[in-house]
């Protein structure tokens, strides 16, 4: 795989200068275009006003953080907000998606799309440290998360070990569920008429319901075989839905958007976010943690079951299915031991078969996007191809 980071959010931001590009190599305008203005002036008014209203959008939640922790009593709660707050921003990928869709549709009232586009970021950190309280783990990317920083503050306070546990996951349960209020707080601020503020807030309510199905899948699916699972599902449902359709269904229905072009948007948001899954998988076991910050130990220990496993599974020789008995799942795996189960896997094909997965959803995602009016369909499909490059 390219050296190149490959998660969802390095690549969005990547494709957010890809109108640029595609602007400077003199493309040709898409059906659907405004008459009279050329593809390569709406690609870069695209590019343009997506960047500005991404500063709009961190300045939003830098403000809404900033308020709620001025209003909380307890001193405690003030330090939910401000972990909340150190724990959100990034790349922004989610607000970026409700951001091309709006402005790719037609929108320009940015009163409108901002606080949607802000609230898909809060609940992305609500489902990131509920995530991570499940998982156990206390950092992410190289730094402290929320239970880890709650730790540090305990630290030196006299708090025993056993109490210091329980006030983590404590704070860890509480400030996803402040979070996941925030999402739904944000939304009512929109200045979009009331009826579109709904429609938004079911399709966050879907996004919610969705995800933790897909999670319900994916622990329970830790007691059962790696043939007998369905990664694709948990892939659809855990991550496909609340990274990508909702975001780019809430930005559509914002600009008024028609059933046609939502169902598009649908087919493209799912297979791009399934895509996505699969290659963080495969990064999560034949990445460079260097590049994408991301354990190569953790999935395997865990025994992550995962669309690689699977296929490594019903692939492999009988001796190379005995190697990843033994080690797959082992909570003291080390990384000679690591290199052995990738030596298996390799063997088996997976890998490629994971890729060859991954492609057809990219072209899923490709024959979608290419429904849609520009600049939004190359916008998406700069999305995909850069995906794409980044996983041969």
């Amino acid at each position: 795989m390219s050296a190149t980071s490959t998660t969802i959010d390095d690549v969005a931001e990547r494709s957010s200068t890809g109108a640029v590009r595609a602007a400077s190599a003199g493309a040709e305008p898409r059906p659907g275009t405004e008459p009279g203005l050329a593809a390569s002036t709406r690609d870069v008014r695209l590019a343009v006003d997506l960047d500005h209203a991404l500063t709009a959008t961190r300045r939003a939640l830098a403000e809404y953080f900033a308020t709620a922790a001025s209003r909380a009593t307890d001193p405690r709660v003030v330090d939910l907000w401000k972990d909340l707050a150190d724990q959100t921003g990034g790349k922004l990928v989610r607000p970026r998606l409700v951001l091309a869709a709006y402005l790719g549709l037609g929108g320009r009232d940015l009163g409108a799309a901002v606080p949607v586009a802000a609230a898909q970021e809060v609940l992305h950190t609500a489902m990131l440290v509920h995530d991570d309280l499940l998982d156990h783990d206390e950092s992410r990317r190289g730094r402290p998360n929320l239970a880890g920083t709650t730790r540090a503050r305990l630290a030196g306070t006299g708090v025993d070990a056993a109490h210091a546990d329980e006030l983590v996951q404590a704070a860890s349960l509480l400030a996803g569920d402040l979070a996941i209020s925030g999402a739904f707080d944000l939304v009512l601020t929109s200045t979009a008429p009331p009826p579109v503020r709904l429609e938004v807030t079911r399709q966050l309510v879907r996004a919610v319901q969705t995800a933790v199905a897909g999670e319900v899948l994916d622990v329970s699916g830790q007691l059962r075989s790696p043939l007998d699972v369905a990664p694709l599902l948990v892939a659809e449902l855990k991550t496909a839905t609340y990274t990508c359709v909702v975001p780019l269904l809430s930005g559509a229905t914002l600009a008024g958007a028609d059933r046609a072009v939502r169902s598009d948007l649908e087919t493209c948001g799912r297979a791009l976010g399934i895509a996505f899954q699969l290659v963080d998988d495969l990064l999560g076991v034949f990445g460079d943690p260097r590049v994408t910050g991301k354990s190569t130990l953790s999935d395997l220990r865990e025994g992550k079951r995962t669309l690689l496993l699977a296929c490594a599974y019903r692939r492999a020789t009988p001796a190379d299915v005995a190697l990843l008995d033994r080690y797959v799942g082992r909570a003291d795996l080390t990384e000679a031991e690591a290199d052995v189960v990738r030596e298996a896997m390799q063997r088996s094909g997976a890998p490629g078969a994971v890729r060859e997965t991954v492609t057809r959803h990219l072209d899923e995602a490709r024959a979608a996007a290419s429904r849609l009016p520009a600049p939004l369909a190359r916008y998406l499909t700069d999305l995909a191809d850069s995906f794409a490059e980044r996983v041969a």
